[in-house]
C-alpha cells in the first residue's frame, strides 16, 4: 500500500513542494503554500495499459450542429449563460456569505419543472430547504434534495437516479475519503471538482457548483478549481441594498460581457428586465445636484442617476467621499474642475453616490458627474430629460467613449429629451438608433456654459 506523505501545495496555481517556500516559483504569488496530506497512486503500471473509450477523429469528421441547450426558465440566468445550459457543463457560482446564491440555485432548480433534478446541500437540513422553498413560494414534484457530504455517496446517488441536473451546495463542503485532509481545503476542492467534472462529461449532465469566496473576494481553493469548470460566476450586490448583479467571468459556450440584474425580496430573487427605470428616481421633485449618465456594463446599456452635495467644510480637511464610484477618480476629476475650469473646491465637502447602490467602473458616466457636483455647487438643478455620456481627461477635454449609438438609443428609449456626448462624436453618430437632440461640448468650460448660461456662478 503507497504511504501517504505530507506536502506543500499552492493555494493559488496548485504546485507542490517537499517544504515551504515563501514564494511560488510557477504563479510568482508570496505566501500560497500549504501544508496537506497527499496519496500517492500505483505508478508502475504503464499508461498505454489503461483502458480507454475515446479515440482520435479527424477535425473534418467531428460535428458542428449546435448542441441544444436547456432552458433554466430565468431569462437573466439564460443571457449569461448564453441562451442556456449546455448539457456536460459545470458552472461555479461564488459570491459573498448570504448574498442569495442558495436562493438562486434553489430558485432555478425549483423552476425547471421538465427536468429532474438534484439538489445536494453539505450546509443545510432537508427541512431548512423545504422551509425556504415554501416562504419563496416555490413548488415542484420533480426536485430531489440529498443532505450528503461524501463524494463517494453522492456519485453513487447520482448513478443509481439519472438526473437531469446536479446542484451542489457548497463544494466546500464536500470530502473524497481518499484524501486525508479537512474538507474545503486544497486537495480535497480539487479531486472532488475534478470527480463531478467526469461525471458531467461521462454523463452529459450539467452541474451547478456554489463556491465560498475568501476575504480577498476571489473564489476559495486552488486556482485550478476555475480552470477546470466551464463556466464561473460571480454574484455580487450590496447587503444594504436590494439589487444583485450576476457577473460571468469566464464562459465556455458564451460571451463574459453579458450581466444580470436581480432584485432581492421577501419571495426571493426577482429578474429586473429594464434596470434603467429602477435606477432612475422618478418622484417628480427637480433638485440640484442630481445627474443622469448613460453606461455600458458589458454588452448591457442602461441609465443610472449620480446624486452630488458640494458643501463648505465644516473642519479644517475636506471630506471626499463616493459610494459606487472610485474615489481616487472623483478626486481626479475635482482637480481638473478646479485647475482647468477655475472651480475652488479645494475648500469644500464633496460627497458622491450613485443611487440604487450600483457600483460603476464606466469611465463614460464622468461628465454626468462633473454635472452633479456643478448642480450642486451653484445650486441649481439639471433638466430631467438631460443625459450624459461621456469621459473626462486630465486636461478638461471630454473624451468620447464606446457604443455611444446604445447609450443614445437607451436614453431615448426612457424619454430623455437631449443627449450631450463628446464633440469627436460629431459626424460619427449612428443614424436610426436614436431619435433624441444631441448637444456636443468639447470641454469641461463648455459643458459648464451649456448647463448655467442663465445660471449666476
Amino acid at each position: 500500500m503507497a504511504k501517504n506523505k505530507s506536502a506543500f501545495i499552492c493555494g493559488n496555481c496548485g504546485a507542490e513542494s517537499p517544504k515551504w517556500i515563501g514564494r511560488c516559483p510557477h504563479c510568482n504569488e508570496w505566501n500560497t503554500y500549504i501544508e496537506e496530506v497527499v496519496v500517492r497512486h500505483n505508478r508502475n503500471k504503464p499508461y498505454y495499459e489503461n483502458s480507454t473509450t475515446s479515440k482520435p477523429q479527424l477535425i473534418s469528421e467531428i460535428s458542428t450542429e449546435k448542441e441544444k441547450r436547456i432552458d433554466t426558465r430565468m431569462d437573466e440566468l439564460n443571457r449569461i449563460l448564453g441562451g442556456g445550459l449546455v448539457p456536460g457543463s459545470v458552472v461555479l457560482l461564488g459570491g459573498e456569505p448570504g448574498i442569495g446564491k442558495s436562493t438562486l440555485a434553489l430558485q432555478t432548480g425549483m423552476k425547471m419543472g421538465g427536468s429532474k433534478v438534484f439538489y445536494i446541500s453539505g450546509e443545510e437540513s432537508k427541512g431548512q430547504i423545504r422551509m425556504r422553498a415554501e416562504r419563496l413560494g416555490l413548488a415542484s414534484n420533480n426536485f430531489y434534495i440529498l443532505c450528503e457530504t461524501s463524494l463517494e455517496n453522492i456519485l453513487s446517488h447520482l448513478h443509481h437516479n439519472s438526473p437531469s441536473v446536479v446542484i451542489v451546495d457548497s463544494i466546500q463542503t464536500i470530502h473524497y475519503d481518499a484524501v486525508e485532509s479537512s474538507p474545503g481545503s486544497i486537495s480535497q476542492v480539487r479531486e472532488c471538482a475534478a470527480s463531478l467534472l467526469k461525471y458531467a462529461k461521462e454523463t452529459s449532465t450539467p452541474v451547478f457548483l456554489i463556491g465560498h469566496i475568501n476575504k480577498e473576494g476571489s473564489l476559495a481553493g486552488p486556482k485550478v478549481l476555475e480552470h477546470i469548470v466551464d463556466v464561473v460566476l460571480q454574484f455580487e450586490g450590496d447587503h444594504n441594498h436590494m439589487y444583485r448583479i450576476l457577473r460571468a467571468s469566464k464562459n465556455r459556450f458564451g460571451s463574459t460581457s453579458e450581466l444580470g440584474i436581480f432584485e432581492m425580496s421577501e419571495t426571493g430573487l426577482a429578474e429586473v428586465r429594464n434596470p434603467s427605470e429602477i435606477l432612475i428616481s422618478n418622484n417628480g421633485r427637480i433638485l440640484s445636484g442630481t445627474a443622469v449618465a448613460a453606461t455600458v456594463d458589458g454588452m448591457r446599456p442602461f441609465l443610472i442617476e449620480v446624486q452630488a452635495l458640494v458643501s463648505t467644510a465644516a473642519y479644517g480637511t475636506p471630506q471626499r467621499s463616493a459610494t459606487g464610484f472610485d474615489v481616487r477618480r472623483l478626486g481626479m476629476l475635482l482637480a481638473v474642475l478646479e485647475k482647468k475650469a477655475g472651480f475652488r473646491l479645494a475648500s469644500k465637502d464633496v460627497f458622491l453616490n450613485i443611487a440604487g447602490g450600483i457600483k460603476v467602473t464606466d469611465p463614460a458616466i464622468d461628465m454626468g458627474v462633473i454635472a452633479a457636483i456643478l448642480s450642486s455647487n451653484v445650486n441649481v438643478p439639471l433638466s430631467p430629460k438631460i443625459c450624459f455620456a461621456g469621459e473626462v481627461g486630465l486636461s478638461g477635454e471630454i473624451r468620447p467613449v464606446a457604443r455611444i449609438g446604445q447609450r443614445a438609443g437607451e436614453a431615448a428609449r426612457m424619454g430623455f429629451e437631449q443627449v450631450i456626448v463628446s464633440s469627436r462624436h460629431k459626424g460619427k453618430m449612428p443614424k436610426g438608433k436614436h431619435n433624441t437632440n444631441v448637444n456636443f461640448v468639447s470641454d469641461v468650460e463648455e459643458l459648464f456654459k451649456l448647463l448655467f448660461r442663465k445660471s449666476p456662478v
